[in-house]
């Protein structure tokens, strides 16, 4: 990635704090929203609830898809939409594990109204590895990445 497409992607997933989460929910997919933080790995950090189908089906198969769409407008074609698209593996990040204040603490600065659900038993962190990742930053501007290339383009920017 060149650093317009790298500055393009940073900012799309700064300035989006919801993604498209995809599951595999009794053996078909199954799309829903979450809210995300990035941590400073480039792993994603969803706080999700045990009553929400997605949870389970993540415990049952942790491979999912996330998908991070700019806004449409009207100036802008739908198909030329800056977005990304990733594969990865679903891992709970229980409290008695040494990363999860710093997941917490990121997952808080960023959606600072989620915090009365931190109180809710039902509701945990679950972190999200990135295996790899389209990025679509518009019209013939499509780049496939793996984990690590994703990481690097992210730099310190996923914080």
């Amino acid at each position: 990635m060149n650093a317009e497409q790298t500055a393009a992607l940073r900012q799309l997933l700064a300035s989006q704090p919801v993604a498209t989460l995809a599951t595999l929910h009794r053996g078909d997919p199954a799309v829903s929203m979450v809210p995300y933080a990035l941590l400073p790995d480039g792993r994603f950090i969803i706080h999700v609830s045990a009553l929400a189908t997605h949870t389970a089906d993540m415990k049952a198969h942790p491979a999912v898809a996330l998908m991070v769409t700019a806004p449409a407008t009207p100036e802008v074609s739908p198909l030329a939409l800056p977005r990304l698209s990733v594969r990865g593996q679903a891992a709970p990040c229980p409290p008695d594990v040494p990363e999860h204040a710093d997941a917490r603490a990121t997952y808080l600065a960023r959606l600072p109204d989620a915090e009365p659900l931190f109180s809710f038993a039902d509701f945990s962190l679950l972190l999200i590895t990135v295996d790899s990742a389209r990025w679509v930053g518009g019209f013939a501007q499509a780049q496939s990445l793996t984990g690590r290339q994703f990481v690097a383009a992210l730099g310190a920017a996923a914080a």
